[in-house]
């Protein structure tokens, strides 16, 4: 959430903010409710200062015509109390539609096709025959079992069988290892259901409402860790000594993919269901944008460690979410498709997210609290790296080999070979 003084004070910024986001903001019925708003403050305090006066002032049998004018002055203050409240409602809600305007690095771009490539690393496989897609890998190997997922949850669902199991449960478990033995992160493992206020304090509400499963009770089953994870510290005042605090956590995560339609159909990319192991930072404003290269830093490791090609974009004002303030994506490259698969979106909010939630660090003792800065990424998507995997590895006699920083999660394992 943006801090209405700010906007009262630089609305243009906030303007072209949303401009360049692509985002409808209701600024102009912001401002108007606010000028509004202040003014009905005013005279609602005019007309409490005039009943004080009148009360202190008043004899111990005051008049018809005093009587009548405090009975005017409380009415007057308790109808103006209570359009006031519902003006702040309304202003409340419809900040919570206003965008984080984008960090002044961020590229100036329509849509994806602006992003700018930061970096590639590694070499395009040289496999010495056609790549095939891991979805018809994925079946010569009997790992996917999309038609009995359809029939127990219908489309976009996936049941892994065998050995791809095996290689989904290896991944998650090494990249939380790494996480934490390498990274320094501390693992958490959150509900993955959260009330509506989580759910608006990371700004996935009411930006991302079509995208969300919501039970009958009121609760909301996580599209990502990040939600459940940054709002550990919803309503809290940290200690300045403590920051960074940087968690990972697994959580399966679950969307609708409303906004998909026909879009990546077939094989393991688009579900509705899928595992992610998520990297979460809180961090003061000053450290904020190197704390990002360091997340980024951190999902590509586990792809060096893979050996999976990649690139990393820095994307666009265009192509950016509602919530961000700087963010880059990590792309695998599987040339089964040849194409690339984001397996990570690493984003720094600033303090969008922190003030939404209320989580905020006192910088010293005695010091005003401020609002921390949160960061998250993707440390990985799982289903979009193992489809990177069964490409990259893929070999001439139908078999696939395992990444050897994978080896001590399978159990011995080296090789997913085909059915005898």
């Amino acid at each position: 959430m943006i801090p209405l003084q700010d906007l009262r004070e630089d609305p243009d910024r906030y303007r072209r903010g949303a401009e360049l986001k692509h985002e409808a903001a209701p600024i102009d019925e912001i401002l108007e409710l606010d000028t509004r708003a202040r003014a009905l403050r005013a005279q609602v305090e005019a007309a409490q200062a005039e009943r004080r006066r009148a009360s202190s002032g008043a004899r111990q049998a005051p008049t018809d015509d005093e009587r009548a004018r405090l009975n005017e002055l409380r009415a007057q203050v308790q109808s103006g109390e209570s359009e006031l409240a519902e003006i702040e409602t309304r202003l409340r809600d419809l900040l919570l539609y206003v965008p984080n305007p984008p960090h002044e690095s961020v590229p100036v771009g329509k849509d994806e096709d602006d992003n700018v490539t930061v970096r590639t690393w590694g070499e395009v496989p040289q496999l010495g025959f056609p790549a095939l897609p891991h979805y018809d890998i994925g079946e010569r190997l009997g790992i996917f079992d999309f038609e009995r997922a359809a029939k127990i949850s219908g489309a976009r669902f996936a049941v892994l069988r065998g050995d791809g199991a095996r290689l989904q449960r290896a991944l998650i478990t090494w990249m939380l290892d790494v996480g934490v033995r390498d990274h320094g992160y501390t693992e958490v493992l959150p509900p993955y259901l959260v009330r509506p206020e989580c759910m608006v304090g990371t700004a996935n509400l009411p930006d991302k409402e079509g995208m969300a499963y919501q039970t009958n009770d009121d609760l909301y089953l996580v599209p990502t860790a990040e939600v459940p994870v940054t709002n550990l510290y919803r309503e809290e005042i940290l200690d300045a000594a403590d920051l960074p605090i940087c968690h990972v956590a697994y959580t399966a995560c679950f969307r609708r993919e409303a906004g998909a339609a026909g879009k990546d159909t077939r094989g393991y990319i688009r579900l509705h269901q899928f595992d992610k192991v998520e990297m979460v930072r809180f961090t003061t404003p000053e450290t904020s944008l190197e704390e990002l290269e360091l997340l980024t830093g951190h999902a590509e490791s586990l792809l060096q460690r893979l050996g999976i090609r990649y690139r990393v974009l820095s994307m666009c004002t265009g192509d950016m979410g509602f919530a961000q303030w700087k963010k880059y994506d990590v792309e695998a490259w599987a040339p089964g498709m040849q194409r690339w698969l984001e397996v990570s979106s690493c984003s720094a909010f600033g303090d969008f997210q922190a003030r939404r939630a209320n989580i905020r660090y006192r910088p010293a003792p005695g010091e005003r609290p401020r609002f921390v800065h949160t960061l998250n990424g993707s440390g990985l998507a799982v289903p979009r790296v193992l489809d990177a995997i069964l490409e990259t590895y893929q070999q001439a006699d139908g078999s696939v080999e395992v990444p050897d920083a994978l080896w001590p999660y399978m159990g011995g394992t080296t090789r997913l070979e085909l059915p005898r």
